[in-house]
């Protein structure tokens, strides 16, 4: 699936010519900085022109968009529908061919900003030197260590990135300490304009998704404790962490439930984790949820227990759905410098979990009860990401 639109094409809104802008990701599965581009783009297309490029298509928040944005595609499927040699394949033109897939995909026509969204290959793309007069700009949600990790490959990344981030007018962080990480992991070699802008959360759809009807009322219980993280189920989110956990808590004869709503590859490894360490009555795996939110908001906690974090998206939903929020000690503490009456952050290990689990089950039912009065200023975002695009 792939749209090629002249480089001459003019898209006029109320009389005036709209300024183009192309984003890019690897694709638009359900994840945090997937959903936060959806949102971020749907608003932006008030002001833009917008295309998306992708990396691999059919991803379940692509039907989400606005009519308005555009859509170019390098494969028509899925990342997880391509066999083992087709993923080989794929990754292998992608870091070889990055320069004849930047032209024939995103230099096709004049964008006023080239916009990288995710850390990896598609910010090797971007990096390709355009044939327009363009602002280049690269998004970062992640601590870039501890997502390339260790040893002889995640070397050879680092000194890719470090080349293709050297190309980009601006770098957008999430968050002070997302910064900082960079910072440290590339040695301050990358001269880029540095900003910080949180993320933007569509709070009005959330709002509206969160009070349609769910299977939730048929899972929590009354008598129980609900606490509910929403995460893809992969080793950065600690969960096999979490199910030792719960195992402790049900000697302790405790009411604390843990739901994890999300899908991953450490699925079938978690769920018989849950079996050997006995906990099926107080650990549930949701799956994969379109729509989370009436999770959220009818639970009476909510939890993010991650290793490590960038921001953490999902903590802005919850705020948003007014919940309390406990999280492990991660970069995604900043998302609750706002928040501190109505949050608990605490230890990054078994001990502090549990901790956190005593605390909730001494308030009881009535911490899912506590009136949250939150306002996510999402307008103040669009405006700094415009004057980023728009300055000289």
């Amino acid at each position: 699936m792939c749209f090629q639109y002249s480089k001459y094409r003019k898209i006029y809104l109320k009389g005036k010519k709209v300024k183009k802008i192309i984003f890019g990701i690897t694709s638009l599965t359900l994840g945090g900085a997937e959903r936060v581009l959806v949102d971020l783009a749907n608003k932006m297309s008030e002001r833009f022109d917008i295309t998306i490029f992708m990396l691999y298509s059919n991803g379940e928040l692509e039907t989400e968009l606005n009519k308005k944005i555009k859509l170019k595609t390098l494969y028509s499927k899925k990342y997880t529908e391509l066999t083992f040699l087709e993923k080989i394949l794929a990754s292998l033109k992608v870091l070889i061919n990055k320069k004849k897939i930047f032209k024939k995909y995103v230099d096709k026509e004049e964008y006023i900003a080239q916009i990288s969204f995710l850390e990896g290959a598609i910010t090797r793309i971007f990096s390709v030197k355009s044939n327009f007069k363009t602002k280049k700009i690269a998004w970062v949600h992640n601590d870039m260590q501890k997502v390339f990790g260790k040893g002889i490959k995640a070397k050879i990344k680092k000194i890719m990135d470090e080349k293709a981030y050297q190309k980009y007018d601006d770098i957008i962080f999430v968050s002070k300490d997302n910064e900082k990480a960079f910072n440290s992991f590339y040695k301050k070699s990358i001269k880029s304009r540095k900003n910080i802008i949180k993320n933007y959360v569509s709070s009005e759809r959330i709002l509206n998704l969160s009070v349609e009807l769910s299977e939730y009322k048929k899972i929590y219980k009354e008598d129980e404790i609900n606490v509910v993280q929403v995460s893809r189920l992969v080793e950065q989110k600690a969960i096999d962490r979490l199910i030792k956990v719960s195992a402790k808590l049900i000697k302790e004869n405790s009411k604390i439930h843990i739901y994890v709503i999300g899908d991953g590859p450490l699925k079938e490894k978690l769920q018989k984790q849950i079996i050997d360490f006995n906990v099926e009555e107080k650990f549930t795996l949701l799956g994969a949820k379109k729509n989370p939110y009436p999770y959220i908001k009818n639970a009476d906690v909510f939890g993010l227990f991650s290793y490590f974090e960038g921001y953490g998206i999902v903590i802005d939903e919850a705020k948003m759905l007014q919940k309390y929020v406990i999280i492990t000690d991660t970069a995604a503490r900043e998302a609750l410098k706002d928040y501190k009456k109505y949050s608990y952050i605490v230890s990054n290990d078994e001990k502090g979990i549990i901790e956190a689990f005593r605390y909730i089950e001494n308030k009881g039912k009535q911490i899912g009860k506590t009136h949250i009065d939150y306002e996510y200023k999402n307008e103040e975002i669009i405006n700094k990401i415009t004057e980023i695009i728009e300055r000289k």
